[in-house]
């Protein structure tokens, strides 16, 4: 077993510290802002300054909500948090394969990857923890509610889990994309990466994992090893 920070928790569920009404009402509306402009900007600019701005407009407000107190998100990973990120990435990478060859072979089209350049990988330094944010606010948001009205910290937790899962699934929703496959790539996929987050309660942990997945494809998929 891996030795981890047990010392650590969540914040805002239980108000250490507390999040004010209208600083969860901010953030939850930085969520969908910074992915219409991340859309419109990429399309206008480039990608690199679409996955910055979309990165920036989650969390300059959450720091800023926060008293600019980033260690309640960031901390320097410890070695068994990097073995845990290498491992959930592995884990996501054998469950991703696995699914999209079950859906392929029941033609239920997945997202694909598009067109590929080591440019991208640029981008995805910002804009995977940019999809961290995307994750962890509703996450936080909906720990609190839950956590407030049952009292029962690991029954929020699971609950918010879920939610948050499902919610981000969604999000990666195309015309071209059936529903079934969002849900179950990027949607329950995406456990493996939150899982990370949920055992070490630091951001930058699930990010490094989450960016080791998108950029291992990204690089696979321009040598011609991936579709």
């Amino acid at each position: 077993m891996l030795n981890l920070d047990n010392d650590r928790d969540f914040p805002y569920y239980n108000q250490i510290p507390e999040m004010s009404k209208i600083g969860w009402a901010v953030l939850l509306i930085s969520i969908p802002i910074s992915y219409y402009a991340y859309t419109f900007i990429s399309n206008y600019v480039n990608d690199i300054v679409g996955s910055i701005s979309f990165l920036l407009i989650m969390l300059i407000p959450l720091l800023y909500f926060s008293d600019w107190d980033y260690s309640l998100f960031f901390q320097k990973p410890t070695r068994n948090e990097l073995i845990l990120a290498v491992l959930m990435f592995l884990a996501y990478f054998v469950y991703s394969l696995i699914f999209t060859n079950l859906l392929g072979a029941y033609g239920i089209p997945d997202i694909g990857n598009g067109a590929s350049n080591f440019i991208s990988i640029i981008y995805l330094i910002f804009s995977m923890m940019g999809e961290e944010l995307m994750k962890f606010i509703p996450l936080m948001f909906l720990l609190r509610v839950f956590f407030k009205y049952t009292s029962n910290r690991r029954l929020s937790i699971i609950l918010s889990s879920v939610i948050t899962l499902i919610f981000f699934g969604l999000m990666h929703l195309e015309p071209t994309v059936s529903i079934i496959s969002v849900l179950l790539i990027q949607g329950v996929g995406s456990i493996f990466h939150l899982y990370v987050y949920l055992k070490t309660k630091n951001l930058f942990v699930s990010y490094l994992s989450h960016l080791m997945t998108d950029s291992i494809v990204t690089i696979l998929t321009i040598i011609g090893l991936f579709a």
